[in-house]
């Protein structure tokens, strides 16, 4: 069994942040493919479960993932191995898209969370470029990742988001 975890934060408030590229991919496959998100009340998440892989958009906020992702690797015995997190990446130019097997968080307080609650950094993930660094400079780190995407950066979106679509096809 494997788990997709998208990071990002719930309501609507937080669509097309940076914060929530992780959500807006996932989102994204699941229109492709004709998959709909469930809710699973217990792990605190929605979901969706096909033959071998489970996708979840934890539903606490962003700096507390860790908890839903336990739960659900807990639950269904899924090794750290197996679970890949999607999540934005600042320090990556937008439309970078960074795959590693393992790693720190980085900064990254999702990544910091789910490390925290599996005890181990061995899991992959997929780093989603946000970067800005003009605009990141202007209103600081906090207000950058919970920022929308200009008008100029949603138009790259369609082509990042159909790479990242079809890297989730042939993952795992």
């Amino acid at each position: 069994m494997n788990l997709i975890v998208a990071l990002g934060n719930p309501g609507s408030q937080y669509n097309f942040t940076r914060h929530n590229f992780g959500f807006l991919a996932l989102d994204f496959y699941f229109k492709v493919n004709h998959l709909e998100w469930e809710p699973h009340e217990k792990f605190n998440a929605i979901w969706k479960k096909t033959d071998n892989t489970i996708f979840i958009k934890p539903q606490t906020f962003y700096n507390d993932v860790g908890q839903a992702v336990k739960a659900f690797a807990d639950f269904y015995k899924i090794p750290p191995e197996n679970i890949l997190v999607i999540c934005d990446d600042f320090n990556l130019e937008l439309g970078t898209i960074r795959e590693r097997q393992k790693g720190s968080a980085g900064g990254n307080n999702g990544l910091k969370s789910i490390i925290a609650s599996l005890k181990t950094e061995n899991f992959p993930r997929l780093r989603l470029g946000t970067g800005n660094d003009e605009l990141r400079k202007k209103i600081g780190d906090v207000d950058f990742v919970l920022s929308k995407f200009t008008d100029t950066e949603k138009a790259k979106l369609p082509e990042i988001l159909k790479d990242i679509s079809h890297r989730l096809n042939s993952y795992f």
